[in-house]
């Protein structure tokens, strides 16, 4: 019997629609990315005072640099911009920031704020919040492929999973995708095996509390069995 008081221990969130926001507002896109840094804000906090301890967000992935290059540029200075002034309250809401992604082709600049916001909150533990930026679900197996047959390891579903981005925290409970897709778009493709997947019609500036909230109940409407049936996981609850 599933329990819609349950809260998901991690959630994960692919943050869609920030440029669909600001063109139907006649706006520049980048003014729509700007908004989602103020959504993020508020997740973050949201889920903070819910009691969710792992928070991971798909802020720039392996494909965004397809796009336009004027946007990419703007969302790597907005990037550099948002650091220097949501960090010091991240950091004393207890919020640990970890970056996940390729760091190779990114800025010195932004490189260097990575670097500094993961050592100013490295000692928090109210909330981790993982931003995968630069991040792709198929380079997070490739390279972790790729690390252990330079060492010289087997290549085991432990030995793979414990050398991915993510290995710090467990998999996400629950996956949220706002901007009415329903697709992850090469998310977490290894860590999201049991997640339950949730598919939200708003756009990600557009994604508040009470949204965040309806995720999480229909989250605790649902049974995860793991593979298991209905009886093994009721009988396992009895026990």
């Amino acid at each position: 019997m599933a329990d819609s008081t349950v809260v998901p221990h991690h959630i994960a969130i692919v943050m869609d629609g920030n440029g669909r926001w600001a063109s139907r507002r006649l706006l520049p896109r980048l003014v729509g990315h700007k908004q989602g840094v103020e959504s993020l804000r508020r997740c973050v906090r949201a889920c903070r005072e819910r009691g969710v301890r792992v928070l991971t967000v798909f802020a720039f992935s392996s494909e965004n640099w397809n796009r336009p290059q004027d946007e990419v540029s703007g969302l790597m200075e907005l990037m550099a911009m948002a650091l220097a002034r949501e960090v010091p309250q991240l950091a004393k809401e207890g919020v640990r920031l970890h970056f996940v992604g390729e760091r190779a082709g990114l800025s010195d600049k932004v490189r260097a704020g990575l670097a500094q916001s993961e050592d100013a909150t490295a000692h928090n533990t109210a909330l981790v919040l993982n931003v995968c930026f630069n991040y792709g679900g198929r380079w997070d197996i490739a390279q972790a492929a790729a690390a252990l047959a330079q060492r010289g390891e087997p290549i085991t579903e432990a030995s793979l999973h414990a050398a991915m981005g993510m290995a710090h925290v467990a998999d996400p409970d629950l996956l949220i995708r706002t901007g009415g897709e329903m697709r992850i778009s090469n998310f977490l493709l290894w860590q999201a095996a049991y997640s339950e997947l949730y598919f939200s019609d708003r756009l990600w500036p557009d994604f508040d509390e009470a949204a965040l909230d309806e995720a999480i109940s229909a989250y605790g409407a649902r049974e995860r069995r793991f593979g298991k049936t209905s009886e093994q996981i009721q009988a396992a609850r009895s026990a």
